[in-house]
């Protein structure tokens, strides 16, 4: 498994990342979860991605057991902070309150006594940016949190945020961004900001949430016990599910024929070509996924095949940087 440095930070994550959103506590039985980061830690990953949110804080107690007996120091553990996890007017946002309480609560989930990541899952309008990079801080110099990362955020309030974090004498080290080939709308914007600021993507759907597996044919209804079939998990993806862009997918397999390479590779190994990406989340529901998907890591595309993908996809790649998500 390759690994890469996150940021300017001196921590180094595992290429492909293992993801539990939509996942663990929800579409998969604990038994089935399990196995699936069984199959991750095979493989060489040691980064695992999850969010207070997660199957309404379910996941991150799923994670939390699957993980039991690893030795700690060996893997990098990253949590969110931002969607609401209960009914309270607090239990929500970035405040000083939500994310000191949010933060125990994960720990106390995950097992584990500090993450190595904390991320803000969106941007709060609502909160001062000072109190919230200022509670960030105050949890790194606890010992809580080693780092701090930011998920779907503007260049904008990535500037902003790295500002702040280095008056308060922290990192400001990652943003968790939607990314592939279908969906590039961190490329003109978010990418140079973070690459000037010294944040990484840790980029998540790269497989456009199974769209870019070729398995959901235009024309046709979604396999039943796919993602897309699922009534829950497969609202998020409705985007994708076109006859315009699964042709388009489709067109694509002769490309990842020619490379040897299965349609999931071929879109994980894309998004790592992006040298500000720092690592790929997947998420799988049977373990023989995860073992597909690791095997993209250290996988070079040449210039002609990324030619070949841009001119097979044309103009249903989403590029507007408007469209940084909020939802």
């Amino acid at each position: 498994m390759e690994s890469r440095r996150l940021g300017r930070s001196g921590l180094d994550i595992s290429a492909i990342a293992y993801g539990n959103w939509l996942t663990h506590g929800g579409q998969v039985e604990e038994d089935a979860a399990h196995a699936c980061v069984r199959a991750a830690l095979d493989a060489g990953i040691t980064t695992f991605d999850t969010a207070d949110v997660y199957a309404g804080t379910r996941a991150e107690s799923v994670l939390g057991r699957a993980l039991a007996g690893q030795r700690r120091e060996g893997l990098e553990v990253f949590t969110k902070v931002y969607w609401p996890t209960g009914p309270g007017h607090n239990d929500r946002g970035l405040s000083r309150k939500h994310i000191t309480e949010s933060c125990h609560a994960s720990l106390r989930r995950l097992q584990t006594d500090y993450v190595d990541l904390y991320q803000a899952h969106r941007y709060d309008s609502t909160v001062p940016l000072e109190e919230t990079m200022t509670a960030f801080a105050d949890l790194v110099r606890a010992g809580k949190v080693l780092y701090v990362g930011v998920s779907e955020w503007n260049a904008e309030e990535i500037a902003a945020g790295a500002a702040l974090a280095r008056d308060l004498g922290v990192q400001l080290i990652s943003n968790q961004p939607q990314y592939s080939m279908l969906w590039r709308v961190i490329e003109d914007e978010v990418v140079p900001t973070s690459e000037k600021e010294g944040l990484s993507q840790i980029v998540w759907s790269p497989l456009a949430q199974g769209v870019l597996t070729g398995k959901y044919l235009p024309g046709q209804q979604p396999p039943a016990d796919s993602r897309g079939g699922h009534a829950e998990a497969g609202g998020s993806m409705r985007r994708f599910l076109r006859d315009d862009v699964l042709t388009r997918v489709q067109d694509l397999k002769p490309i990842a024929g020619d490379l040897g390479l299965s349609m999931a590779q071929l879109a994980i190994a894309w998004v790592l070509q992006n040298p500000n990406v720092a690592a790929a989340i997947i998420g799988a529901t049977r373990p023989e996924q995860v073992q597909d998907n690791a095997a993209a890591a250290g996988v070079t595309l040449d210039a002609d095949i990324l030619a070949r993908i841009d001119e097979v996809l044309g103009d249903i790649v989403e590029r507007d940087p408007a469209k940084t998500s909020r939802g």
